[in-house]
């Protein structure tokens, strides 16, 4: 009879550079690969946005999968009921998957891993989806990084090891449409007009950037309406990518054009800022709904729905902050730069607590990541260990006539705003009433007035920061 092996693939969705399923692969001659859509206490379930992503890219891998001859299952439940009883359903001799580092995820990988070796079944963990375990870098008092530069310093210092190759490929299956029973959000079928999805998707973007954008990386990368970034954070959130591919090709890209070495390392020092976001999962509290640091947890947040939904919704009257709350509810994604913007006037200017702006980015964002996401939003928010100072509160409108200087970003975003002149595109409420008119925008009517005022409400946070 022949041996059956299972691979659990969980933010993994890949087959080269994939350790669970290699040994998966290697230990039996028929390989199932599972997909749960986990019904558990402790992990998180992905927002709106997400299982839209989640859809394709399953549907992506079920066909990469059948031409290396593996069966894709996909379930919906609790994991420790369902990896267990498809281990004994299946009489498999072993189950393998990748590390993940939440808490909650860790403790439910710990009580299946148990489980199944107390029923004589093998099982294997493998690190695959950061470039070191986050238990492997430390000070050197031995204690976890919580600063960036010297955790980027060690880092570079550090082998990182190279990426498997895709398995050889068995006998093809047919493939199959995934046919989950898990909703997508009835709004998010506008994404697809924005993304292409899956593992051959995500190569296809990283060579694009280091073959024709990378060198445009450092200078170009703050300009939102500039295609200088490269566009993988998705991927790498579902693991149709692998960082350790990432750092490869890259060091490659910059043997083979030694001009973008230094544009190079840049992109690779922020493709590190996401190990240092698992860094700090691993070693914290959950850092979605603890603050880093504690006092944060004293902070007189404000109670306003109001100013919520109209920052949700891309109607605040600030421009900026609008394009970028309009983009991400278009396409699952919004520029970087602009996530601090909008992230800083919730949790700073507007005073709202940034649990409730991280909430509503992890279900509109196509790459919510358990670990970016939170950290991002602590490290603006000023709560982060590696924080921006609590006196550092993001102007909308210095922000944008820099890095947004002709409004471009703006415009196209927010088209009640296209035929404002450059020089108040920005700030559409100074602008004298005979610019307004010829321009068809009405303050209050066709364009909301901005809900705060931007100084007054900066003293307001430095006072609340300063007496906590």
């Amino acid at each position: 009879m022949n041996s059956t092996t299972i691979a659990w693939l969980r933010n993994d969705l890949r087959v080269a550079d994939n350790p669970a399923l290699a040994a998966a692969q290697r230990s039996g001659e028929r390989v199932i690969a599972l997909y749960i859509h986990e019904e558990t206490i402790g992990v998180r379930p992905p927002g709106a946005a997400a299982r839209w992503w989640l859809h394709q890219s399953l549907n992506a891998l079920e066909v990469d999968l059948a031409a290396l001859g593996i069966e894709l299952q996909v379930h919906q439940g609790d994991p420790n009921v369902i990896v267990v009883a498809l281990a004994n359903q299946e009489n498999a001799s072993g189950v393998f998957w990748n590390r993940r580092y939440a808490a909650g995820e860790r403790a439910v990988d710990t009580a299946i891993k148990e489980q199944l070796r107390a029923e004589g079944v093998a099982v294997e963990s493998f690190g695959a989806n950061v470039l070191i375990e986050p238990w492997e870098i430390a000070t050197g008092q031995g204690k976890p990084y919580s600063v960036f530069t010297p955790f980027w310093k060690t880092l570079k210092q550090r082998h990182i090891e190279q990426p498997l190759d895709t398995p050889a490929a068995g006998k093809a299956r047919s493939v199959r449409a995934v046919d989950d029973g898990y909703a997508e959000p009835h709004w998010a079928a506008k994404l697809s007009g924005h993304w292409y999805v899956g593992e051959k998707a995500a190569r296809r973007t990283l060579a694009d950037f280091l073959d024709y954008r990378v060198g445009r990386y450092p200078n170009e990368r703050d300009l939102p309406d500039s295609d200088a970034t490269s566009n993988l954070s998705p991927h790498l959130r579902f693991g149709e990518i692998s960082p350790r591919q990432i750092w490869q090709a890259a060091n490659m890209a910059a043997d083979i054009a030694p001009e973008n070495a230094g544009a190079i390392d840049k992109f690779l020092s922020e493709l590190a800022w996401r190990d240092f976001s698992y860094h700090q999962l691993y070693h914290r509290c959950d850092i979605a709904k603890e603050p880093m640091q504690a006092k944060y947890g004293g902070m007189a947040w404000r109670d306003a729905a109001d100013d919520l939904r109209a920052w949700q919704r891309g109607q605040t009257g600030l421009p900026m902050i609008d394009a970028g709350m309009r983009e991400l509810w278009e396409t699952g994604y919004m520029h970087n730069r602009v996530r601090m913007l909008v992230a800083s006037l919730l949790s700073k200017n507007l005073l709202i607590d940034w649990r409730q702006g991280e909430n509503w980015f992890w279900d509109c964002l196509v790459d919510g990541d358990v670990a970016s996401n939170p950290a991002s939003w602590q490290w603006v928010a000023g709560s982060g260990l590696d924080a921006a100072p609590y006196f550092r509160i993001f102007n909308p409108v210095t922000q944008g006539g820099r890095f947004d200087a002709e409004g471009a970003y703006v415009r196209r975003w927010v088209p009640e705003l296209a035929a404002m002149p450059d020089k108040w595109v920005h700030t559409p409420w100074q602008a004298p009433a005979e610019v307004l008119k010829a321009a068809h925008v009405q303050i209050g009517t066709t364009y909301p007035a901005p809900i705060v005022d931007l100084k007054a409400s900066r003293e307001r946070a430095l006072q609340a920061a300063s007496a906590l």
